[in-house]
C-alpha cells in the first residue's frame, strides 16, 4: 500500500454538454427543477433521485450525507428518515438545510436552499406501507441511526429475529420514530458546466410570493 496519491493536477475535463441561459429557462424555478429531472429520468441516469442532504447542528457543525428523494411538488422536496439520526437532530435545532443534485453525465448540478419542517404522519405511514417488507422491517431494527452497534451479525440477528415476530402479521406499523421531512426552498441554483470553467450559475430568490432571476459568476 502507498501512503500517497498520485498528482491531481492535471487530471480535469472540459465542460462541453449545453448551455444554461436565462430566456431559455422557466420563470417558476420548481417548474425548472422538473425540466431538468425529468430530463435525468428519461437520460436513464443511475439514481437521478439521489440528493446530497446538507445540515448544521445548533452549534454550526455541518454535516452531510446522500439521502433520497421521494416527492417533489410546489409544496416542497420530500424525503425520509429516523427522526433520532444526526440529520433529524440537526434538523431539530437548526432548520436550514440544502439538497444538492449532481448529474456528471449531464454536467449539471442543482441547489435548493431551505427551511425543513416534518411531513404529516399520515404521508409518513402512506410513504411507509409502499416500501418493500424488509425496508419496513429495516427501518425498526435500524436504531438509534447512527448509533453504534457491536458488529454486522448483531445487526442482522435483530433483522431476523423481527422478521420472525411479525412474519403473521400482514400490515406492520410504522415506527413513531420514522418519518419524512420536506425541504421548503427559498432559493435555487442551476449549474451547467461550459468550457474554459465559464460555466452558467442561475439563481432563483424568492422576495415574498415571488422569484428573482440573476446570473452569478462561475
Amino acid at each position: 500500500m502507498t501512503d500517497t496519491i498520485k498528482d491531481l493536477s492535471e487530471l480535469r475535463l472540459s465542460y462541453e454538454q449545453g448551455e444554461l441561459v436565462e430566456d431559455q429557462v422557466s420563470n417558476d424555478p420548481h417548474e425548472q427543477f422538473l425540466n431538468w429531472f425529468n430530463f435525468a429520468l428519461e437520460a436513464q441516469l443511475h439514481e437521478p433521485y439521489a440528493m446530497y442532504l446538507a445540515t448544521a447542528d445548533g452549534q454550526g457543525h455541518p454535516h452531510v450525507r446522500t439521502v433520497l428523494l421521494r416527492g417533489a411538488t410546489d409544496l416542497g422536496y420530500d424525503f425520509y428518515t429516523n427522526y433520532d439520526s444526526q440529520k433529524g437532530l440537526d434538523i431539530e435545532e437548526n432548520p436550514c438545510a440544502e439538497i444538492l443534485f449532481y448529474w456528471p453525465s449531464l454536467e449539471r448540478q442543482i441547489r435548493i436552499h431551505g427551511q425543513v419542517i416534518k411531513i404529516s404522519e399520515q404521508e409518513s405511514a402512506e410513504y411507509y406501507h409502499k416500501r418493500p417488507r424488509e425496508s419496513q422491517i429495516a427501518a425498526h431494527v435500524s436504531t438509534p441511526q447512527s448509533g453504534t452497534i457491536e458488529n454486522r451479525q448483531t445487526l442482522q440477528q435483530k433483522f431476523e429475529t423481527l422478521s420472525e415476530e411479525v412474519k403473521q402479521q400482514s400490515v406492520l406499523d410504522k415506527p413513531a420514530f420514522w418519518g419524512g421531512y420536506r425541504l421548503q426552498a427559498t432559493s435555487y441554483e442551476f449549474w451547467q458546466g461550459r468550457p474554459n470553467r465559464l460555466h452558467d450559475r442561475l439563481q432563483y430568490i424568492k422576495q415574498d410570493t415571488t422569484w428573482t432571476l440573476q446570473r452569478l459568476m462561475p
